[in-house]
């Protein structure tokens, strides 16, 4: 991967690891001959939970399945692979546990694979140190950090950028397989751009793009290939059902961004406001005009988690219009003779949270059309204290409170509320928050970020 090549494919087989790979659109990538393969392995989008409890976001069972084919490929194809955010949190564990499954894979088939394992947890001794120096900054609303915040966290990892993958393809030119901890998203396609004299505009919005596979494309895909050059880049769908328009692809630049033209990472800010987007044909789009602008001080998301409680819930549905036309006041008068029962949820020690779908649990009091009354809702509550205990004896009274309590002008004389599962209680265990969801300054950008080599 050393030389410089005028023009690099990268083939992504999917937006995460273990969600799926279409084989027949895989290997028709393969096929193209693509200098490498990149899959992002995690996200914060399912909450805090992973970091805080050591989940990983799929099973075993199913990281297997996608890496099977990513491995044949490296070993048989001689492509290089990369895996970031190993797991999905991305911590030292499930850097190793990744590695042990490709080990697991090659010993099934006599591979012989040279492996780089980039790790990204952080010492929280280190963190408190470079709060003291005043080097950590709030990450969007997240507030100040304190140093009992960073003790508290179970978890921390720091989101690595383009560089410590970047020092691998540069020192180990003959690797095979790359497995990183927590990664910035884009980072590893940045990376291999690094190497081949490809502007960093272009670079960079390439992956902001291509790290969630063929989303890009319409309908929305998986697995997408991606032509790089020095000003531009192409995007084709490996699906021939798919196509990638500019439409398609301009509006998915929008994606997960606070502001369409302007998006901060590691290193510097992506100006998309001159960025151009052109068909070259049904299928395929070329992007041109982006311009990535370093920042003086280099900085990396830190994330941590920590176990704030435990959480109970209870599920069921109401379909007498007379509740639900004053559902509202009745929650109200439930939450009233529950808190008088347990002084914890006055006090704040416990919270307990009403989600009525059908009318306003996606948007909440942002629902345009809350004023519709529905002919049914369901109805969530959701008790979080701090034992299981406490949270199952809250969610026990305000179920039997919602299942019995009377309201004006009601009618029937048997329960209100109808309840699909038994037990009715159902504990969800520990409840976990970002406690750490902060910018870290850095004196070097790879300095957190341990590399291991291995062959297997």
């Amino acid at each position: 991967m050393n030389a410089t090549k005028d023009e690099l494919k990268i083939l992504t087989p999917a937006g995460i690891l273990g969600y799926g790979i279409p084989e027949a659109h895989f290997w028709r990538g393969v096929d193209r001959g693509p200098d490498a393969i990149v899959v992002d392995s995690g996200s914060t989008d399912p909450g805090p939970y992973q970091l805080g409890l050591g989940s990983m976001l799929v099973t075993r069972r199913a990281y297997m399945r996608d890496l099977a084919l990513i491995v044949q490929a490296c070993a048989e194809r001689k492509i290089l692979s990369i895996i970031t955010s190993a797991g999905g949190p991305g911590i030292d564990r499930h850097v190793d546990d990744m590695v042990e499954m490709v080990r697991e894979i090659a010993a099934g088939k006599n591979y012989h694979l040279k492996i780089a394992a980039i790790y990204a947890s952080v010492d929280p001794s280190l963190v408190c140190g470079r709060l003291a120096e005043g080097r950590i900054t709030e990450c969007a609303s997240s507030g100040g950090l304190t140093e009992p915040d960073v003790r508290s966290a179970t978890e921390i990892v720091a989101q690595m950028g383009a560089e410590p993958i970047a020092r691998v393809l540069q020192d180990r030119p003959d690797i095979d397989i790359i497995i990183a901890g927590r990664c910035y998203d884009p980072a590893p396609y940045a990376a291999l751009g690094m190497q081949h004299g490809i502007d960093p505009g272009v670079y960079w919005h390439m992956g902001k793009i291509v790290e969630c596979g063929a989303v890009c494309a319409e309908p929305k895909g998986r697995v997408i290939l991606a032509t790089v050059r020095p000003g531009s880049f192409d995007l084709e769908p490996m699906n021939p059902d798919e196509r990638c328009t500019p439409a398609s692809v301009a509006a998915h630049t929008l994606y997960e961004k606070s502001r369409p033209d302007l998006l901060a990472g590691p290193g510097g800010l992506l100006d998309l406001r001159e960025s151009r987007y052109e068909a070259l044909d049904s299928r395929r789009v070329r992007v041109r005009g982006s311009v990535f602008r370093p920042s003086e001080r280099y900085s990396i998301k830190l994330e941590g988690a920590s176990v704030i409680g435990y959480r109970t819930i209870f599920i069921g549905g109401i379909r007498d219009p007379i509740l639900i036309g004053q559902l509202d006041s009745f929650l109200d008068e439930v939450r009233r003779r529950t808190g008088g029962l347990f002084p914890e949820l006055a006090a704040g020690e416990a919270t307990m949270v009403f989600h009525v779908y059908g009318r306003d649990a996606v948007m909440g009091p942002q629902e345009p059309m809350r004023h519709v009354v529905p002919h049914e809702v369901g109805l969530m509550g959701e008790i979080t204290a701090a034992t299981q205990d406490l949270a199952n004896a809250i969610s026990s009274a305000a179920r039997i409170t919602v299942l019995h309590m009377p309201y004006p002008g009601q009618l029937a004389t048997a329960g209100n509320f109808a309840i699909p599962l038994n037990p009715p209680e159902n504990p969800i265990g520990p409840v976990c928050k970002f406690s750490i969801y902060h910018l870290m300054e850095l004196d070097s950008p790879d300095e957190l970020f341990r590399i291991a080599y291995q062959e297997i």
